[in-house]
């Protein structure tokens, strides 16, 4: 596995990198930082798989991340996606429950699990960032459940004002992920997504200026899809 190989590295591209990623962020966030190693990962690498041992945690530095399941029946289920300043591979177990890949060319900050327990268990501030992260990604994933049982309108306007509040840039959103990807993550089909954007844009509410750059032109009219 790709995880394999770069953890491999890790230890050394740790201690020996004469310029470790730096990453705007709170005392957390340069802790963390100081005791990661960032590593490239090509577009569709796998950084880790399900089930693999969880002895590192990740977070993004550049590009974007998708985790996901592959159900019984070969279909795909993507449970979240992971951008710039996201942390992701926090685990209850010691497996990972999802596999992860990189959406594009990222470059991905690779932390070792039992240092950054250490450091928690060391900080009481970095305890509670800890735990508030860990807070968030529960949230988000009671989001994504609640999100799987609305209809798929109110599913793809729901997610294009998730993406808009978790990639500020006024109107514009750029999505990093395929229509495929937006499919498997809101368990629609890819057809049902196109048709849906296609839907949203001609009530006025969106305009697709192309296959990956929306602009909200309704942000109220996408909002009350999910009264």
């Amino acid at each position: 596995m790709f995880t394999q190989t770069a953890t491999r590295t890790f230890s050394r591209a740790a201690n020996n990198s004469p310029a470790r990623a730096q990453i705007p962020g709170g005392s957390f966030f340069d802790s963390v930082t100081l005791m990661g190693a960032a590593m490239p990962y090509g577009r569709d690498a796998e950084i880790y798989g399900e089930n693999e041992p969880a002895d590192y945690v990740y977070r993004v530095i550049s590009g974007a991340v998708r985790t996901y399941k592959v159900l019984g029946d070969g279909r795909r289920q993507i449970g979240a996606f992971y951008l710039p300043g996201d942390i992701f591979g926090l685990e209850a177990g010691e497996e990972h429950s999802f596999s992860a890949e990189a959406i594009s060319d990222a470059k991905i900050l690779v932390i070792k699990r039992t240092a950054l327990m250490a450091l928690a268990e060391r900080e009481s501030a970095v305890a509670h960032q800890l735990w508030s992260v860990t807070g968030q990604e529960l949230r988000r994933v009671q989001d994504h459940i609640l999100l799987l049982i609305k209809t798929a309108k109110e599913r793809v306007g729901s997610f294009l004002l998730e993406m808009a509040k978790r990639r500020p840039s006024g109107n514009d959103v750029e999505l990093p992920m395929s229509r495929q990807d937006i499919a498997d993550y809101l368990g629609l089909t890819i057809e049902t997504v196109s048709r849906t954007l296609t839907e949203l844009e001609n009530s006025a509410s969106i305009k697709i200026a192309s296959a990956r750059h929306i602009v909200l032109r309704d942000r109220r009219a996408l909002a009350l899809l999910n009264r």
